[in-house]
């Protein structure tokens, strides 16, 4: 299958280098704003053809699908386009600045019968898996709780007096967007929509959150996230049940997962992961497309548009206000 790419950024060489490695990938054209660091990127990863036009490249004969990985803002547009050109799409996380906008693109991909997908990794990497799998082992589940706080190296510019793209709200950007939606998307996808929300976050002069908190209420069960770009933390997920407690050691890479029965007892379910982390969604992408299927089953359509939603009202909560709203 052969890809485009639209965002010339760390996330995007990551996406290739993972991607690489699944049979049918291939990397046949580049587009960036400027020629200059078009042809930077292509000349690293031996691309062929440049574009600095986004329709000429959406139109190019020359790719089938598209991964994307601009700013958050841009999503939206930029994957309509591509996908009005019959171009099958891959949107990194969030696949939009909201649920409206979302809904837009699921209608154009329905229209024009392509594969819309959001890159949000987690869901399909080996121990999420073994996650899903294993929660029957805990009893019923009591608590869901995760958190993501990482000390972004742009924070240390914006202290400067220089705003950088990740802390502007122009670019539908923030901690939640950036982050926090690695707490909330599989907490979705394990338990469904929460019934109800109750946010705080701390708001930073630039008009975007730096860090925030979630309260989640389903039937029985509460869920709890933290997130933030301005601190870090070491503490891993758990999810608690009345016979046991499972405890994820990134909630966002998960890489270790131990159950810890009431008993004194526990269990390593651990699972070898054997490739790049961001492999398991490009695998999962291509395979969707060469077997004619329009959706996932995982990263579904409801899955996205329930975390876009959940999203658009922790923003309503802490007044966290987007052009694109």
């Amino acid at each position: 299958m052969r890809f485009g790419i639209i965002g010339t950024n760390w996330i995007t060489e990551s996406f290739i280098e993972a991607a690489s490695e699944v049979d049918g990938f291939t990397l046949t054209a580049v587009y960036s704003r400027t020629l200059d660091r078009a042809e930077e990127f292509a000349a690293k990863f031996g691309v062929e053809h440049i574009y600095t036009d986004l329709h000429e490249f959406a139109g190019s004969p020359e790719i089938d699908a598209v991964y994307i990985a601009s700013p958050n803002s841009l999503h939206k547009e930029q994957s309509i386009i591509c996908m009005e050109n019959n171009k099958h799409v891959l949107c990194e996380k969030p696949i939009a600045s909201n649920a409206s906008e979302l809904m837009e693109m699921v209608q154009v991909a329905k229209e024009k019968n392509v594969l819309l997908m959001e890159a949000l990794k987690t869901t399909f990497l080996p121990n999420f898996l073994t996650i899903r799998d294993n929660l029957h082992k805990i009893g019923k589940i009591r608590r869901y709780s995760a958190s993501y706080c990482q000390y972004s190296s742009r924070y240390d510019k914006y202290k400067e007096g220089v705003i950088l793209n990740a802390f502007r709200p122009e670019f539908s950007n923030g901690s939640l967007m950036d982050i926090g939606i690695y707490t909330i998307y599989p907490m979705i996808a394990l338990f469904g929509a929460p019934s109800t929300i109750k946010a705080n976050a701390v708001m930073l002069d630039s008009g975007v959150d730096g860090q925030g908190s979630v309260l989640f209420e389903y039937p029985g069960m509460e869920a709890v996230i933290t997130h933030s770009k301005i601190v870090n933390s070491y503490l891993p997920a758990e999810i608690q049940g009345e016979d046991g407690t499972m405890v994820i050691d990134k909630i966002h890479t998960p890489e270790k997962v131990q159950i810890f029965f009431k008993d004194g007892t526990s269990e390593d379910i651990t699972v070898t992961q054997k490739a790049k982390s961001m492999y398991y969604e490009a695998a999962e992408f291509i395979n969707l497309v060469e077997n004619g299927q329009l959706e996932s089953s995982t990263n579904s359509f409801a899955n996205s548009l329930y975390t876009h939603r959940t999203l658009d009202e922790v923003r309503k909560q802490i007044g966290l206000k987007y052009i694109a709203d």
